[in-house]
């Protein structure tokens, strides 16, 4: 999977389009990212004890990876990856060249 944790990202597709936000987790078997922000959704929860409380709590649910892509200098751009001189594989913004 080309996209990492902690990486800023838009929606390209779906009801969320054009929402940015910065990845929190990545689910690699699934193919998906939760993205902070986006994709929110409201669950009512019982008190299971006395600990826990009821109430309602927001919280976001994963989208598919396909359907963000990668900020690079505020501009969506596809991720490819490189290898450098001494051996290491780095990710590269297409659009711009650059390392990400």
């Amino acid at each position: 999977m080309k996209l990492r944790q902690g990486d800023e990202v838009v929606v390209i597709a779906g009801k969320h389009k054009g929402k940015k936000g910065v990845i929190e987790s990545v689910l690699p078997k699934d193919n998906k990212v939760i993205v902070q922000g986006v994709n929110t959704v409201k669950r009512h929860t019982k008190a299971r004890s006395q600990t826990q409380q009821a109430g309602i709590i927001e919280k976001e649910l994963p989208i598919d990876a396909s359907n963000v892509m990668l900020l690079s200098k505020g501009k969506p751009t596809r991720v490819g990856f490189k290898i450098n001189a001494d051996g290491t594989k780095v990710r590269v913004a297409k659009k711009t060249g650059e390392e990400v």
